[in-house]
């Protein structure tokens, strides 16, 4: 399948996913400088199961698996779930967002910091769609490089959950 890279520009390559049981935690992801879609500064929610997908506007397979995330915040898993678009400017992602449903928490990674935390997340080639699944104490139990299923997505959040 296509995994977008950071550069815009489908490539194909396999998608990556690796289930962890016990991974340190996710230090880089909560600590991250982030931001609203007004530009305000931003912190991921802490102390509860987290579901965070990278994604961008341009990236085909993102905006495939999207309505698929969508419809899994609307379940109420009891893992909150948050959007970091890898992109500078909130207007047109927040215009995106309306396009496309998005009704969870879209939060922005600017000026190249997404892609920095890609990598600091294990995503080495910084490659789009990203997906990464913690726990309420922080630890990475989940990452996924590429379009994620909806069987892939509830396997997270069983993860996610303990």
């Amino acid at each position: 399948l296509a995994v977008c890279t950071t550069l815009g520009a489908p490539v194909a390559v396999r998608a990556k996913e690796t289930l962890l049981t016990d991974m340190r935690p996710g230090d880089a992801l909560l600590t991250a400088a982030l931001h609203d879609l007004d530009h305000a500064p931003a912190r991921l929610p802490q102390g509860q199961p987290l579901l965070v997908n990278f994604w961008a506007r341009w990236c085909g397979p993102c905006k495939v698996e999207i309505p698929e995330l969508v419809a899994l915040h609307a379940r109420k898993t009891g893992v909150a779930l948050v959007g970091i678009a890898v992109e500078n400017q909130g207007p047109p992602v927040r215009d995106f967002a309306r396009a496309y449903d998005i009704d969870y928490p879209v939060l922005l990674a600017r000026d190249g910091s997404g892609l920095d935390l890609m990598r600091a997340l294990g995503n080495t080639s910084a490659g789009l769609p990203f997906t990464v699944a913690l726990d309420r104490r922080g630890r990475i139990v989940a990452r996924r490089l590429g379009l994620i299923t909806r069987e892939q997505l509830e396997q997270s959040v069983r993860l996610a959950l303990g």
